[in-house]
């Protein structure tokens, strides 16, 4: 078996964390943003469902940001606000969707 390269490495991490963690977190609070201490909780349960290092988790949330998919503003993450209808409809949002969506001009 080969090793990923890095950007599939990070893309992989960015999938996980936005199915498995951030968007549960979304539609569970039905709200555009959660706090680091919701995130951890729930990152906790993932990861040790998963049998996954907690660094996993770390840089696929530190990557979102990147992609413009998550805001950070202190303890506090929103997501994207063309993500929101999505949330209002607790319609399922794939990465690739929240990808798609935050791209468009």
């Amino acid at each position: 078996m080969s090793e990923k390269g890095k950007y599939a490495s990070g893309t992989q991490n960015r999938r996980f964390v936005w199915k498995e963690i951030v968007w549960p977190i979304i539609l569970e609070l039905n709200d555009v943003s959660f706090t680091l201490q919701q995130y951890q909780k729930r990152r906790d349960i993932v990861c040790k469902q998963h049998n996954l290092p907690l660094a996993v988790s770390s840089r696929g949330l530190v990557s979102l940001i990147q992609k413009n998919i998550l805001f950070k503003e202190n303890d506090l993450y929103s997501i994207h606000y063309r993500l929101i209808p999505y949330m209002r409809l607790k319609a399922e949002c794939d990465y690739a969707t929240a990808i798609k969506e935050v791209r468009v001009k």
